[in-house]
């Protein structure tokens, strides 16, 4: 039934509330306030009463979930086609389910025409100040629907003065750059066409007004690891929209009657403290998403920077005997280890580890590290084919194809369509069949292409091929976390191309990038902490130079830099001298009594890659200790030492009157928060780790 009067409901977080409304007409859903508690009590900030000339009202409208019918001009984040081509869906309200506690809410609406439903779904989870927001449509009408635009929804933000948007763009090896853009007016866009969230853009954006940039700030993020799109709109009444949902690259999806689809979560955040409190919040959500599984990673060693592909049981337990030496606690064996795999021209596919290169066996090889004290982990890539394999000779038709259409190689490799059930069972079964086989503790998953064939070889009319590579992908990670609880398993996608929120919550830790050169990796891991806890990011101390600032930094840096996140070592450590090897044992036992403040504590983010004074806070959650991360990111000679005075690093969230110890010094609170934590930069200390005690 319409609704006769406004209904309105509120949903409560930790610190904030997020009010919509379904209007007397009952067509839409619309944003009321969103911000700190008590925020809807008063005018609407986002309301537009007025006139709309040229527009209808809908366009002027804070619509929640808009079809074309409700913002024919303005844009909509559904679009639905007839079988005869016909558009303009529109919706009525018809129900309504609210839980008890006031977290969850769904919203019914239904278009009598073509019989196709909707439900609007929002949930707060517990403990946070986020939002989840997603779409279930349902076709109850008696022929199919085509969906043309699959969008989650749209998050209306008030900037009167003008919009300031921050987004991450990148490519591969340069990931996850923080950008600003000044948006007075009209639309800004970024997405992914790759079938994963790429390394292009990151699903995830932030929206302030400029007039107060380190004032209010709004977050959102999506939860889809395949091709997706985000646009945010700031309109002439100055209010922005935020449109964010799947990006259809292979074309419209079809509906049958009496089929359901479920759209991705849209996430949105706030936070009254600018990007660095939106980062926190972030931080919580997702420590939240990793429910049991929240601990202390340990630290592990990978080989691939030492080895590449020449693997083999000698060199791998060489370097092993060193990584257990250093203190290091789980070794990972990268690329190389099977059949076939002496360069990445084939073996894809055929993961039998080589008799050649394990002659005592697989097995024993295992048991030689773990009889150094160590884990161990292995690396796979079980998506990908080469076609040089047993594999692809035995089933070519798995790969994505277009009849008669030669294949794309990339990276030597092609693509397994994982939405084919047999596919996904190949691919379950084999990387299952590994952990139960053999004594493994961690998992490095790889991806290293995109999907550029739109097609499956007889595949018939329009396939959601995206949808069903996703849904699959997602429900292998669930199956083996389920079966292999103790197993740690680390998402990797050439890097950082498959991180977004759904992957948060079924990965233990992200690979942001394969550059590990110490400034560049600076401004990789500076971006990726705004969006993601630290827990998820994985960081290598290596001996490689960056490849867009390869200035010189010292094996000090890059390993307090390693240390903000997940640390690990992957650098020739055979190569390393006694003096370089005692350093880096003497840095990982300092890890080892600072990473359970890492995991868990309170993440202030300080100054920036670009400038003077960059620095990552970590205070534990009972205050007790602050971990202090500091980087040297000028000129190491005189000239980018000047002047002499030390560079201040103002820390945040501390008791003005409390007392806090680093050796033989004390400050207050109220110190560390007006002046800031002196550090002293020279040639030779570039870095530092600071750990401050509560007295």
């Amino acid at each position: 039934m319409t609704a006769a009067t406004p209904q309105r409901w509120t949903l409560l977080g930790v610190h904030t509330e997020y009010t919509v409304t379904v209007p007397a007409h009952g067509r839409w859903l619309e944003l009321v306030a969103w911000g700190p508690h008590g925020v809807s009590d008063g005018p609407s900030p986002v309301a537009y009463d007025g006139p709309v000339p040229f527009l209808t009202a809908g366009d002027g409208a804070p619509i929640e979930y808009a079809t074309d019918a409700d913002r024919p001009f303005t844009g909509a984040d559904l679009v639905i086609e007839t079988s005869t081509g016909e558009r303009r869906i529109g919706f009525v309200h018809t129900d309504v389910r609210v839980d008890a506690d006031g977290q969850e809410l769904a919203v019914d609406f239904a278009d009598p025409l073509t019989g196709l439903r909707a439900t609007v779904h929002y949930r707060v989870p517990a403990g946070t100040d986020v939002v989840q927001r997603w779409v279930e449509l349902t076709n109850d009408g008696t022929g199919p629907l085509r969906i043309v635009r699959a969008g989650s929804g749209g998050f209306c933000v008030p900037t009167p003065h003008g919009a300031l948007l921050s987004h991450q763009w990148g490519q591969w090896a340069q990931e996850f750059q923080l950008s600003h853009v000044d948006l007075g007016h009209g639309t800004f866009s970024i997405g992914s066409s790759q079938g994963v969230p790429g390394h292009l853009h990151v699903p995830w954006l932030a929206v302030r007004d400029t007039a107060e940039p380190t004032g209010a700030a709004w977050g959102m993020a999506l939860a889809w690891t395949g091709s997706w799109e985000i646009s945010a709109e700031r309109d002439t009444g100055g209010l922005t929209r935020v449109r964010a949902g799947r990006h259809l690259a292979d074309g419209p999806l079809e509906l049958a009657a009496g089929a359901r689809l479920t759209l991705p979560v849209i996430t949105g955040a706030y936070s009254a403290d600018g990007l660095d409190g939106l980062a926190r919040v972030w931080h919580t959500h997702q420590r939240l998403l990793a429910g049991r599984r929240l601990t202390p990673r340990p630290v592990l060693y990978n080989s691939w920077e030492a080895t590449y592909f020449a693997v083999e049981a000698e060199s791998q337990l060489a370097l092993a005997r060193i990584a257990a030496e250093l203190g290091v606690e789980t070794f990972v064996v990268d690329d190389g280890w099977f059949v076939g795999r002496n360069d990445d021209t084939a073996g894809l596919g055929d993961w039998t580890p080589d008799p050649a290169k394990f002659p005592a066996g697989f097995d024993a090889f295992i048991a030689d590290v773990r009889a150094l004290g160590l884990n161990f982990g292995l690396w796979v890539e079980p998506e990908c084919v080469n076609p040089k394999s047993t594999l692809y000779a035995e089933h070519p038709e798995w790969v994505y194809s277009v009849d008669g259409r030669p294949l794309t190689p990339v990276r030597n490799q092609y693509l397994l369509d994982l939405g084919r059930p047999e596919v996904a069972e190949f691919v379950h079964s084999t990387v299952d069949g590994l952990l139960r086989r053999y004594d493994i503790d961690y998992l490095k998953w790889d991806f290293n292409r995109p999907r550029t064939e739109p097609g499956r070889p007889g595949g018939g009319g329009p396939l959601d091929l995206d949808g069903a590579h996703v849904a699959n992908l997602h429900r292998i990670y669930e199956q083996l976390r389920r079966d292999h609880p103790g197993v740690l398993i680390e998402a990797c996608a050439g890097g950082g191309g498959r991180t977004d929120l759904a992957m948060a919550a079924r990965a233990d830790v992200f690979w942001p990038s394969d550059n590990t050169g110490p400034l560049d990796r600076l401004a990789i891991q500076y971006g990726f902490l705004h969006a993601n806890a630290p827990h998820l990011l994985s960081s290598w101390v290596t001996d490689a130079p960056g490849l867009f600032d390869p200035r010189p930094r010292s094996l000090a840096f890059r390993f307090v830099l390693a240390m903000a996140g997940v640390l690990g070592v992957g650098a020739d450590i055979r190569a390393w001298t006694p003096a370089e090897r005692a350093e880096a044992a003497g840095w990982i036992a300092r890890y080892k009594e600072i990473r359970d403040v890492v995991t868990h504590g309170e993440v202030h983010l300080i100054g920036g890659p670009d400038q003077a004074r960059c620095a990552v806070q970590y205070t534990a959650p009972d205050e007790s200790q602050v971990v202090v991360l500091a980087w040297h990111t000028g000129r190491l000679d005189g000239a980018g030492l000047l002047p002499s005075r030390p560079v201040r690093l103002p820390l945040r969230g501390l008791d003005p009157a409390a007392r806090y110890r680093h050796g033989d010094r004390h400050y207050s609170g109220s110190h560390l928060g007006s002046f800031g934590l002196p550090v002293q930069w020279s040639p030779t200390h570039d870095a530092d780790l600071i750990v401050l005690t509560r007295d």
